[in-house]
């Protein structure tokens, strides 16, 4: 990852944790779960709403607190999971957690992850893996099996 690249994705993480897209309360959700990072304290519960009568997420919502990492990631993941099936949102956490996992080797699928690959760096950092996986290890277990 070239300098400039590193540093747009950086911006783009620091907006992403002030902005904070999906924090709050869904008025009506299918699914709800708290995760807690022990390590440093990071704590997010995600909920998640259906549209009727199908597997396609309508909403994604969260609150939590903690570092820019691990809310800014669920600020991106708020933004990229409502229209997706839940097939599709399985294999997009899949698709994160194998980036998250690679320690900055290779080049993750812009495509998939959208702004989520701005956390392609992270996985260079092992302590802050688990601040970037949080929201999405919440949303993975509020998905119907």
């Amino acid at each position: 990852m070239s300098d400039p690249l590193a540093g747009l994705y950086q911006e783009l993480i620091l907006d992403h944790a002030k902005r904070r897209v999906g924090d709050g309360v869904l008025e009506h959700f299918d699914g709800s779960h708290y995760e807690r990072n022990p390590t440093c304290g990071d704590e997010v519960t995600v909920q998640i709403a259906f549209e009727p009568g199908s597997d396609r997420i309508a909403a994604l919502g969260w609150q939590g607190n903690g570092c820019s990492i691990s809310m800014a990631s669920a600020s991106v993941l708020a933004e990229l999971a409502p229209g997706m099936t839940v097939t599709e949102l399985r294999s997009t956490i899949d698709t994160f957690r194998e980036m998250l996992r690679s320690r900055g080797a290779g080049e993750p699928d812009e495509e998939v992850l959208g702004d989520a690959i701005a956390f392609h760096g992270v996985s260079k950092f092992v302590m802050r893996v688990k601040c970037a996986m949080l929201a999405w290890v919440a949303t993975e277990a509020t998905l119907p099996r």
